[in-house]
């Protein structure tokens, strides 16, 4: 037996329970892993509501994890009993103390990568290497707007723009975030609860707008984010922390200026097992080398997941933050 966090119906923090389980054994082609710390993340509060519809009821959650090798299946080569590991796809209970998944899913851990660091990086810097590194290939000397620049997406994302030598500009929603964005490497913050946005971007590019914006927030900020694209600038929208964009018309594109738009995900990208490790191996690179650095702002038992996604959405977070089993 194990303890996990589980699901049985779709709604607020409080459908969340703390029970018993049973640990499937690895299948042919999968690994089970003792998790020693989790990644807590926005798409686990998506899953949590019901945006995201789960596979059936009751459900585990969430799908990042780093810990050791517990058991191996069938057919597995390129893992062993004991081997540290992390992942950030597959099934869904990484909230747990064993998870069970394809061992494609999971890759090997270097020796300067510590279980907490890579938890708390995993489907942050891999997201963050495929937005900055393939949906748009950053060369430097780009000017970018990403918005939630002091969470843990965005701090990561700082320090990367800032190591390709491109201009970003982040949005926060206090002066203490806006501090932690630019001790991180932003070009420059916008607090968006006391400035406009669109007018502070046109002011910081003398008029010429960003090459490209990076939303997470969805609904809310949409419109905004295009306002705040040059011409034939990129629209990324990979994020729906304020709702899902809905009934867009896409003439607007072509209002505002011949304007491109893409909804990626990590899936759509770490979608071989090569391209997982091509990926996994730059971002480990980028801790190794200390050009990232990721900071483990909250921490909480695994058996308090409801309390921290109840920090995390109601913005009271910085960085990233782990649960530990």
């Amino acid at each position: 037996m194990a303890k996990r966090i589980q699901l049985a119906s779709t709604g607020g923090p409080e459908v969340l329970e703390f029970v018993d389980f049973t640990p499937a054994d690895p299948a042919p082609g999968e690994v089970r892993v003792r998790n020693q710390a989790v990644g807590l993340n926005f798409i686990d509060i998506y899953v949590r509501t019901g945006l995201y519809p789960v596979p059936g009821l009751p459900s585990g959650l969430g799908t990042e994890g780093a810990g050791v090798v517990d058991a191996v299946g069938e057919g597995v080569t390129h893992l062993r009993v004991g081997d540290r590991v992390a992942y950030a796809q597959g099934p869904l209970g990484a909230y747990g103390e064993l998870h069970t998944l394809p061992a494609e899913k999971v890759v090997s851990l270097p020796e300067g990568v510590d279980v907490e660091t890579a938890a708390a990086s995993m489907l942050k810097g891999l997201t963050v290497q495929y937005l900055l590194r393939q949906t748009y290939p950053l060369q430097g000397g780009e000017t970018i707007l990403f918005h939630a620049a002091a969470g843990g997406v965005g701090s990561i994302a700082c320090q990367w723009a800032k190591a390709l030598g491109v201009r970003l500009i982040g949005t926060v929603s206090s002066p203490e975030k806006a501090a932690l964005a630019e001790k991180n490497g932003a070009w420059a913050t916008i607090d968006y609860t006391q400035e406009n946005v669109v007018e502070r971007v046109r002011e910081l590019t003398q008029g010429v707008m960003c090459d490209v914006v990076y939303d997470s927030v969805g609904k809310d900020t949409w419109e905004m984010s295009l306002d705040c694209l040059k011409k034939r600038g990129l629209m990324v929208s990979f994020g729906n922390a304020s709702g899902p964009v809905e009934g867009v018309n896409i003439g607007i594109l072509n209002q505002k200026g011949s304007l491109f738009v893409t909804r990626p995900s990590l899936n759509g990208y770490a979608d071989t097992r090569e391209r997982l490790e091509a990926m996994s191996e730059e971002l480990f690179a980028m801790l190794e080398t200390g050009k990232i650095k990721v900071d483990i702002a909250q921490r909480f038992a695994l058996a308090d997941a409801a309390k921290a996604q109840q920090a995390l959405a109601g913005r009271h977070t910085t960085g990233s933050t782990i649960l530990v089993p």
